[in-house]
């Protein structure tokens, strides 16, 4: 009896020890994530696409980064976007831009239009999170970003306006 009562002392240590080495017994600690943006954002800007032949294509409301601080947030921290809804960037001057989704968890079409409103250039379906640039490749004194697909849906091209 007395040697049985030593096995399972030593069992009951034994798991007790190994227990306490595992992972079950720490806390995990996971991310926290920003909260979203979305409320912040003030879509009182009516944007409008023109085809090159004058029709509108599409429109819609706009919240406008017009300041060096807004335009650096961006749609960092946004995690919803209503299918009608995009952020116009406003710019001093024209010149060549470059774009990256660094902190941005939504898909985005990013479109660059010239100081008359002409599209230069549009990148579709961008990769959220992404450090890869997206280049104007010509001057642009705007952007606009809208949902990934926006302007596949709307058949919107390069040499269409945009026009607020």
């Amino acid at each position: 009896m007395k040697f049985a009562h030593v096995i399972t002392v030593l069992t009951l240590c034994l798991v007790t020890l190994i227990s306490g080495c595992t992972d079950s017994n720490k806390t995990e600690k996971k991310p926290i994530a920003p909260p979203d943006r979305y409320e912040e954002l003030n879509f009182d800007t009516e944007l409008r696409f023109i085809g090159q032949n004058g029709a509108e294509k599409a429109s819609i409301s706009a919240t406008l980064a017009d300041t060096e601080e807004k335009r650096t947030l961006g749609l960092m921290d946004v995690r919803q976007l209503k299918s009608d809804e995009g952020m116009l960037f406003n710019f001093e001057d024209e010149q060549p831009r470059s774009f990256w989704m660094a902190n941005t968890p939504l898909s985005l079409d990013i479109i660059f239009a010239d100081t008359d409103g002409n599209i230069v250039r549009i990148h579709t379906y961008t990769e959220a999170y992404a450090t890869e640039n997206y280049v104007s490749q010509k001057p642009a004194k705007y952007v606009v970003e809208v949902n990934a697909g926006f302007t596949v849906s709307y058949d919107v091209q390069e040499g269409d306006v945009i026009e607020w």
